[in-house]
């Protein structure tokens, strides 16, 4: 089945959403690479939002899962993507909240700052898998949050 033009573009900037979440992890990198900021530019928009709404990403979370996910209306290839992008984001928010409370009493050590650019990297290879996936007009399959994805959507 070939995916129209405009579903491919939607659904890879869902993925701008758990992207946006990850780059506080990566702000050593950020620091020491200062090349590496272009990588920023696609989630200024979101940022901004989010920044400016008050509860902006709650907000946003719950548009996106109950405007787009739980509407058979939408496109199951949006669906997906967007059920994938909201897990995804949940493990970045998950892990942020760790890593503020196991990590804060170890202050800026070279391991703290090793994990965390470990998840930032991590999350940059997801986007452009999933990313390059949605171009193609492939669902992205990403090993247990897709089948996860399939079960919810069935």
């Amino acid at each position: 089945m070939l995916i129209p033009g405009w579903q491919r573009f939607l659904g890879l900037l869902i993925y701008i959403l758990p992207w946006s979440d990850a780059l506080p992890f990566g702000k050593n990198l950020f620091t020491e690479f200062p090349w590496l900021n272009w990588l920023t530019l696609p989630a200024i928009p979101l940022l901004i939002i989010e920044q400016t709404i008050p509860f902006g990403s709650l907000l946003l979370f719950f548009f996106l899962f109950l405007v787009v996910v739980r509407n058979p209306k939408i496109p199951y290839f949006l669906r997906f993507n967007a059920l994938q992008a909201l897990l995804v984001d949940i493990t970045v928010v998950i892990l942020s909240y760790a890593f503020q409370i196991v990590f804060k009493p170890f202050g800026p050590s070279l391991i703290v700052r090793t994990l965390s650019n470990t998840v930032m990297v991590s999350i940059l290879a997801i986007m452009i898998f999933a990313i390059v996936e949605c171009i193609q007009g492939k669902e992205p399959d990403l090993p247990g949050i897709s089948e996860a994805v399939r079960i919810q959507l069935y």
